[in-house]
């Protein structure tokens, strides 16, 4: 009896459980039912917000990949406003992977860099509010000219005007008074070509006195008569506040010369270096001395009674003079292709070798071309000095230039995109500073040292660092070429050759919160880089170490006259401290994380020279946790040295020659230097 009441018990009970479970999963369907929709609802909203926010103005990043025709096109990444600093923690504090994914998928083709001028004394009296006033100005600018190409990306291009290149004209004419209005500038839309000629019909002033001292080392109160004037191919400026490339420097000095006597002078400046000048002074260039395209460097235009102008002959002649007291009579008379006052006609032309100089129908001079220049870079003939110009005529002019049609530098393979990132630190972050036109340059190196495996496997990374150039057509095609190789960072201000040490705290930004790199180093689109020796360099010193590594100056002082000159309102002190000179240097993850939060703290001191501005922020630094400063002089400063771990002053046929060199002989060997 007792066992069927405990059998009905448990029955019943078993009847009551299986309600209650129903009943809560009828109540648990019903509050999914109500929550997903709200839920959804929520979501969407918040994501409409944000796309009105930022839609028609800020870049759709996107993460790169190899791609073929048939791959999937990449999910495109949230946008950022540009005008809105996105503030992500220290590398050490944001190391989760889906973290650092987010941000890497921010900083793909825009910079997070931002300048807060509100925020900073711009009224300071310690020399730096200049550099910050210009450095507020190009970032509202840079602004600017960031929503211009945004809008340019949505406007709808017909397939046949986007293919078109833009055309030159095959000959350009204009009379002296157009071109003293233009500035004394011959425009050069294409630049120029093999075969292309440039006539220019002008007339020498009379002589003028002159004071300064640097023409022949005058004292006070005496003075020189003075008759010269310059002519120039000259190139783009590659940023605001920089010289523009002299690409062929022609300088006729009638009278003003220190020897005294007529000479012409050619010389070449490349990134505002000049070379070795050239000088004809009227002696006929040698017979084993190189030609250019079969004629002659210098003619002759000193005539006396030896045609051949020998050394034994000049010898000859002062020995005599100095016997004798006496010589015999000479004919000699200055034939110079110049004379003060009277008209002249001259015709540079491009051969195949180098320039080539004639004046009424003869020949005067030829000047080889020197390595880093091309023929198209000369995009205008500047004259100046005492001279007055009646016309000027270019012809056999090319139809297009290729900064404005780049795919003739740019090999648009997959082969040179930028490999894929990793979900861990890396080795070591290579930030490399390059201009909005530099389309060449940024090309070598992809072809060359960035193909190093350490590089290919992601153990390295490499970026360019750029900011936005003052000519749209240059910005259109800079990101064009960004969303393709995946391997520039754009900077979001007007380029200004001042403002280059802004391009610096983002390398260092980038390195320790995008990449986590070890190390950070610094280098110039014309440096080539030996990647294995520099990893080698950096692991001599121990990890716990902090670490400034590169052709380190000690006691440098700043110049205080001179087109380099350093006010003492800019720099008070007698010397810089100890830096490394910008072309290539390292320091270590702690250091560029120092630097990033000064920045983001608007304590980072800006210096116009930007690697005495890492000079500065390393010593400081240095002031609260010691560094080891590490002196090489095989990161060259000036070209390429023997053994070198980097070699400034490369031009982009360099680069692709030392690169095949080391693949071939194993062993650094330099190309031709300049």
């Amino acid at each position: 009896m007792k066992r069927a009441k405990l059998d009905m018990f448990m029955s019943l009970s078993r009847q009551r459980s299986v309600q209650v479970l129903v009943f809560i999963g009828f109540i648990y369907v019903l509050m999914v039912g109500l929550e997903v929709p709200f839920v959804f609802k929520t979501g969407f909203s918040l994501v409409s917000k944000e796309g009105e926010g930022f839609a028609n103005r800020h870049l759709n990043s996107k993460t790169f990949v190899l791609e073929s025709e048939e791959d999937e096109e990449e999910k495109k990444a949230p946008n950022r406003p540009l005008d809105v600093p996105l503030r992500v923690g220290i590398s050490n504090q944001s190391n989760s992977r889906p973290e650092r994914r987010k941000i890497r998928e921010l900083h793909t083709l825009l910079s997070n860099l931002i300048f807060d001028g509100s925020s900073v004394n711009m009224n300071s009296t310690d020399g730096f509010s200049g550099i910050l006033k210009s450095a507020k100005e190009a970032f509202e600018v840079g602004k600017k000219f960031w929503e211009e190409l945004e809008l340019h990306k949505q406007e709808v291009v017909p397939v046949e005007k986007s293919n078109k290149t833009e055309e030159c004209p095959h000959s350009i004419s204009i009379s002296g008074s157009e071109f003293q209005e233009k500035g004394r500038i011959l425009v050069l839309p294409c630049g120029l070509t093999l075969g292309s000629h440039i006539t220019v019909v002008g007339k020498p002033r009379k002589a003028h006195p002159e004071h300064d001292p640097k023409i022949s080392l005058l004292k006070d109160g005496q003075f020189l008569m003075v008759s010269q004037f310059m002519m120039e191919l000259q190139g783009l400026k590659t940023v605001d506040g920089e010289d523009p490339p002299r690409i062929l420097h022609f300088n006729p000095r009638l009278r003003g010369d220190w020897s005294g006597k007529p000479v012409i002078e050619h010389n070449t400046c490349y990134r505002m270096q000049w070379g070795t000048a050239q000088r004809c002074d009227g002696w006929r260039s040698k017979d084993n001395e190189e030609t250019v395209d079969g004629q002659i460097k210098c003619e002759n235009w000193i005539r006396d009674n030896d045609e051949n102008h020998s050394e034994q002959s000049k010898s000859s002649w002062w020995l005599n003079r100095l016997i004798t007291g006496r010589t015999k009579k000479m004919s000699i008379d200055w034939p110079f292709p110049f004379s003060e006052e009277k008209l002249f006609v001259l015709t540079l032309s491009a051969g195949f070798e180098g320039y080539h100089i004639n004046v009424d129908g003869r020949h005067v001079t030829s000047f080889p071309y020197r390595t880093g220049f091309a023929l198209e870079d000369a995009t205008g003939l500047w004259m100046n000095g005492d001279i007055d110009v009646d016309s000027v005529f270019a012809a056999s002019l090319p139809a297009t230039h290729p900064n404005f049609a780049p795919q003739r530098h740019l090999d648009m393979s997959n082969r040179w995109k930028a490999p894929p990132l990793l979900d861990q630190p890396v080795d070591m972050f290579i930030g490399i500073l390059s201009a909005g036109n530099h389309f060449a340059e940024r090309m070598a190196i992809r072809r060359s040292w960035m193909q190093h495996q350490l590089i290919r496997s992601s153990n390295v990374v490499a970026r360019f660092f750029v900011a936005l150039h003052a000519r749209k057509e240059v910005n259109v095609e800079l990101k064009k070429e960004a969303e393709f190789f995946g391997d520039i960072v754009i900077v979001p201000y007007m380029d200004h050759y001042d403002l280059v040490v802004l391009k610096t705290v983002a390398i260092c930004e980038y390195g320790v919160r995008v990449i986590s790199a070890k190390n950070i180093m610094k280098c110039d689109d014309d440096t080539f880089v030996r990647v294995d020796a520099v990893i080698k360099e950096v692991n001599k010193i121990p990890e716990n170490r902090s670490l400034y590594i590169g052709n380190i100056n000690y006691h440098h002082k700043p110049l205080r006259s001179g087109k380099w000159a350093v006010t003492y309102e800019e720099w008070p002190e007698e010397d810089y401290p100890s830096y490394a000179n910008g072309p290539g240097y390292i320091v270590s993850s702690d250091i560029a994380n120092f630097i990033v939060s000064e920045f983001d703290s608007h304590n980072l001191k800006l210096f116009k020279m930007e690697d005495v501005s890492m000079g500065m922020w390393v010593e400081k630094f240095n002031s609260s946790r010691p560094v080891e400063y590490v002196h090489s002089l095989k990161f060259s400063q000036s070209g390429c040295v023997d053994d070198y771990y980097s070699a400034h002053y490369q031009s982009p046929r360099q680069m692709i020659c030392m690169w095949n060199k080391l693949q071939q002989l194993g062993k650094p060997r330099c190309c031709n230097m300049r």
